[in-house]
């Protein structure tokens, strides 16, 4: 794992009042409070275990990079190496801003995936010795093992429902081509030409009546890109929960409890 580095994204929608950071009476969302620390201090603590420590690049909007650096001081003084990086109103850009000097391999994830294992990013890693790309999902029946309603809305394919996990796997710079696809910020369902663009006709065809599995989709997506994109399936159902809103956060807060046998 020697030479890997960690995105952060920690920044918000531009214009747009976090309500959980309204609620917490605090600037940002990364920094609202669960089970007693920042959603970004439980994400640091993931990644500090992991042996040998990644560089940690936060990408956040510059006003907060202050208040963040006091924060995540001890990380520092641990020996991990940790930066900060303007943020753009573009997901995509705002990753393609923060890898842009490094030769990979990169994980991506955000500061609200407060459930983030260290064996996960581990296994993202040991995937990319094999595949240019790694998308992290979980099984809509391990997803509601956790909670009923800790997601509602999977993608179908044939072998069935599968979650989002926010983490993510490039081997290098040459594999970042395919977060170009989102640079104009996605918006696909807004309009559909855009996604017909990106990845086929065809290809949208045939995972939208659930004519392929979910790993034939990541072989369409490789042929489509001439990458090699993998899912990597979580059997834990809690990698896919982040905190997105009230519901999710009481949630969330229900897992830390449970793992550290908090009643």
């Amino acid at each position: 794992m020697s030479g890997a580095t960690v995105l952060v994204l920690a920044a918000q929608r531009a214009g747009v009042v976090n309500p959980l950071a309204e609620r917490a009476g605090v600037s940002h969302k990364c920094i609202v409070p669960i089970c007693g620390k920042p959603l970004i201090v439980h994400v640091m603590d993931a990644l500090v275990e992991l042996s040998p420590r990644p560089r940690v690049r936060i990408s956040v909007e510059p006003e907060i990079h202050a208040e963040l650096d006091a924060l995540l001081a001890p990380y520092r003084s641990s020996g991990m190496t940790l930066d900060f990086v303007a943020s753009s109103s573009n997901i995509a850009q705002s990753v393609l801003i923060a890898a842009k000097d490094e030769p990979g391999p990169v994980v991506i994830t955000t500061a609200d995936n407060v459930l983030l294992k260290p064996e996960w990013v581990t296994a993202v890693l040991d995937e990319l010795k094999s595949a240019d790309t790694v998308a992290c999902l979980a099984r809509d029946t391990s997803v509601r093992a956790v909670h009923p309603d800790a997601q509602r809305n999977f993608y179908k394919f044939r072998d069935g429902g599968y979650a989002n996990c926010n983490l993510y796997g490039v081997a290098g710079r040459h594999a970042f081509s395919a977060v170009e696809v989102f640079r104009e910020g996605g918006q696909f369902q807004k309009n559909p030409k855009r996604l017909i663009t990106a990845f086929g006709l065809l290809n949208i065809l045939l995972v939208r009546f659930g004519l392929v599995t979910i790993h034939g989709a990541m072989k369409l997506a490789s042929r489509r890109f001439r990458l090699k994109f993998k899912a990597l399936v979580f059997a834990d159902g809690s990698a896919a929960v982040d905190v997105d809103n009230e519901r999710t956060y009481a949630i969330s807060e229900m897992v830390l409890k449970q793992r550290a046998g908090v009643s």
